[in-house]
């Protein structure tokens, strides 16, 4: 499953949502923010599952995105 992170803006701050838990996260500091999408990005990765970052700016237009290819690895044993 393909897992959207979300960083966008939010008051004077920005917030991380994702369908992978249930409250958002907020932060003052954009690059805090992204930072922040980066580490949940790695752990869904680390479980199996791909995802994908978008990054939004103060308008509301898309300003990048990073697509993480998860894949579960095979246990020899």
């Amino acid at each position: 499953m393909n897992r959207i992170i979300s960083v966008q803006p939010f008051g004077d701050g920005w917030s991380v949502r994702s369908d992978a838990f249930d409250s958002e996260m907020m932060f003052l500091s954009g690059a805090k923010a992204e930072a922040a999408a980066r580490r949940l990005a790695d752990k869904l990765v680390k479980g199996g599952e791909s995802a994908e970052i978008r990054i939004f700016l103060r308008d509301g237009q898309l300003a990048g995105r990073v697509v993480r290819p998860g894949g579960r690895m095979a246990l020899a044993g």
